[in-house]
């Protein structure tokens, strides 16, 4: 026996765990709990990516259906057993399908590095100028019911949203943004998209949702501004055409309204760096999960 083994043996007795758990102990090594360690990582990760999306929903459902086939195998209700142990079985085959865009998400996420880490954040001042200039621009163009869809860019790449536009490289400012918004001009009727301090692309196509339960007074720009959040995790600033309304698309959801104030709150995490103490950050966390 290693030393590793040893000293998970030695704990075991010490704590007077019963027989089989001092068993399974006697046998776990450092590499063993090293490889527990980054199993919770991965599982914490897939779980923060689907936190507050459609997915999680059928997550819970999945989980309620094994316990239901575990507690029917448990009480013997073999006919019960037999058609959820199938019905487990079919679900997995399906679950490329139905979690297309969270796997597609997850894949991207790895091929760009970025499954641990997180997109650079600007400084103070280029994240307070960007801001601005964002609230700045759908602001005057709601005054004057000028349509508008601008696609702020997180952690996930969107190159290939932007390869069914117009390639362009220009700083993020009100003017800019509203040229390109500008009723008739050959850009208007797509998305930009705004990555950092720069729009690096405009005119773009988005994904229309597929979603059914939507209200009626929302029209093509606003079911795409949805269709791509559900897709991704970037933040989608609508303005409306007919009503001059201001909305955001975030996580499949959107909300409509959305005043100076809110669209700030919207921005600021994308752009500024959270400077926080560590007990700040278990304090935050404590009260998200209430």
């Amino acid at each position: 026996m290693d030393m590793d083994n040893l000293s998970f043996t030695s704990l075991a007795a010490t704590l007077e765990l019963p027989g089989q758990i001092r068993g399974t102990l006697s046998t776990l090594g450092v590499l063993d709990v090293l490889d527990i360690f980054l199993v919770a990582i991965i599982l914490y990760k897939i779980y923060e990516m689907l936190e507050d999306t459609r997915a999680i929903t059928l997550v819970r459902g999945i989980i309620l259906l094994m316990v239901l086939t575990l507690i029917s195998r448990w009480m013997e209700l073999h006919v019960i057993y037999w058609l959820l142990s199938k019905a487990v079985t079919l679900l997995f085959v399906a679950l490329p399908i139905v979690f297309q865009p969270e796997l597609r998400r997850a894949l991207e996420h790895l091929g760009e590095g970025r499954f641990f880490t997180h997109t650079p954040m600007l400084n103070d001042e280029d994240a307070q100028y960007v801001i601005q200039e964002l609230d700045s621009a759908l602001r005057e163009m709601s005054a004057v019911k000028t349509g508008a869809l601008i696609v702020v860019e997180r952690t996930m790449g969107l190159n290939d949203i932007c390869r069914t536009g117009v390639q362009v490289d220009g700083l993020v400012s009100k003017e800019f943004l509203r040229n390109i918004f500008f009723v008739n001009t050959p850009l208007h009727d797509g998305a930009a998209v705004v990555r950092g301090k720069r729009v690096i692309a405009a005119g773009c196509l988005l994904p229309l949702t597929e979603n059914r339960t939507l209200s009626t007074e929302l029209g093509t720009r606003h079911r795409a501004a949805i269709g791509l959040s559900e897709q991704c995790d970037a933040l989608v600033l609508i303005v409306s055409e007919e009503t001059g309304i201001i909305s955001v698309a975030e996580n499949g959801h959107i909300h409509r309204k959305v005043n100076s104030e809110q669209l700030k709150k919207y921005l600021q995490p994308i752009f500024e760096p959270e400077r926080m103490s560590l007990k700040e950050m278990v304090a935050n966390w404590r009260k998200k999960k209430e």
